[in-house]
């Protein structure tokens, strides 16, 4: 990056992106306890290498979601915990009130549909929908081209309707 170049400070940065990449985590983990705790390491790692960045590479959001993405990988690899897991055991009392996460029926179903899809999936997901991705830079993240992004999605898409019917999940409910 260039020293003419002015860049936002670490602060807006982390106001600005905290819940996009906590949200982005959540989706990959489905435990807030886990989540916090990655996402805490996410942006130590960002803040310590917050001088590395080069908006010329990658958007500010991009980068971050790399950094979350090796986090998860690294908290995988130390838990050894991947297994999919039902509702009720992930979600601890008293937190779909405290954070209203899973209050309505819709999030509820939603989670349900998540819950049996494996981590690259949800990963894949929440780039798209809680980050808000273009494919472009979901394939600068997935190392895939757009077209191999769009062609995911498709068969996300279907995937996940799969999942809904066989659980009996119907429009209406969502």
């Amino acid at each position: 990056m260039s020293t003419k170049e002015t860049r936002p400070s670490f602060e807006q940065v982390y106001l600005e992106q905290y819940s996009y990449i906590y949200n982005y985590v959540y989706m990959r983990l489905l435990h807030r306890e886990n989540t916090e705790d990655v996402v805490s390491s996410v942006f130590t790692k960002a803040m310590t290498h917050y001088d590395e960045y080069n908006s010329s590479l990658s958007s500010i959001r991009t980068w971050l979601c790399n950094i979350a993405r090796n986090t998860i990988t690294d908290f995988y690899r130390l838990k050894a915990n991947q297994a999919h897991a039902d509702i009720d055991d992930i979600v601890e009392p008293g937190v779909e009130d405290e954070y209203d996460l899973l209050s309505d029926s819709i999030n509820q179903q939603l989670f349900r549909i998540l819950s049996h899809l494996p981590d690259s999936d949800r990963e894949f997901l929440a780039l798209r929908y809680r980050q808000e991705l273009s494919n472009e830079e979901i394939g600068a993240i997935l190392n895939i081209s757009p077209k191999a992004v769009s062609e995911r999605y498709r068969r996300l898409l279907a995937k996940c309707r799969t999942i809904a019917e066989e659980n009996h999940i119907t429009r209406e409910d969502l």
